[in-house]
């Protein structure tokens, strides 16, 4: 019997879960934009309390590696460092994508069907990847300016399930019978269960000192507008 903490803050959805070996057992989440900081802390020990878990009882915590928001990233892999480091245990580390994809899956179930999950980068360009029913990687993560002729090829002969916050703005842009969009579908620290779970059986760990979030694209700083600081 393994307890894992599960921390997921890639995208506005601030999620903390709490598996028995590969079982849900606890979740706290937020839909409520930028509250990472305020809550993230709250919803860890409010799992744990709970299930009348101490700290010192988990085996392992998971993070969400990314991509996703800049600052997200860096307070869920905090935190997620900070616990590893107290209480010296692993870190393990999940692809956000991947973990969104299982997700998909509960809410439409098609063996035939790919899995696009993407999260908004600004203007018509999302974060995605493209994963078969058995969790194969089609399309590895990348940058991608959607317009009308983004997945238009596979999209001929192949049903693609869309899900997360990048694929509601390309509703508009992504036509034809076999293009399935998930409403309202987000991240959420449940989806890793199974995967982190695999990792921490097969020993797949990170180095907690060296890790660092996949943010995808370089973070670009506002020009500051304040007198004195340009």
């Amino acid at each position: 019997m393994s307890y894992l903490l599960h921390i997921e803050t890639a995208t506005p959805v601030c999620s903390v879960a709490l598996s028995n070996d590969n079982q849900l057992i606890a979740k706290q989440e937020s839909t409520s934009t930028n509250v990472h900081s305020e809550r993230l802390t709250c919803f860890i020990e409010e799992v744990l309390k709970s299930e009348h878990i101490a700290c010192s009882q988990l085996s392992a915590v998971a993070v969400s590696e990314g991509p996703g928001s800049y600052t997200g990233l860096r307070i869920g892999v905090s935190a997620a460092k900070g616990l590893c480091y107290a209480l010296e245990i692993p870190l393990i580390a999940i692809k956000t994508l991947e973990s969104m994809s299982l997700g998909m899956k509960k809410l439409y179930r098609s063996e035939t069907a790919f899995y696009a999950p993407m999260l908004d980068a600004r203007r018509m360009e999302v974060y995605s990847a493209l994963y078969d029913f058995q969790g194969n990687e089609k399309e590895a993560t990348n940058a991608k300016i959607v317009d009308e002729t983004a997945f238009s090829t596979l999209l001929s002969s192949q049903t693609i399930v869309f899900g997360g916050t990048g694929a509601e703005k390309c509703r508009s842009v992504i036509e034809g019978p076999n293009a399935i969009f998930l409403p309202d579908f987000q991240a959420s620290a449940e989806w890793m269960i199974p995967l982190a779970y695999q990792k921490f059986v097969a020993r797949d760990f990170v180095d907690t000192a060296y890790f660092e979030p996949f943010y995808l694209k370089n973070f670009e700083a506002a020009k500051p507008h304040v007198k004195g600081l340009q």
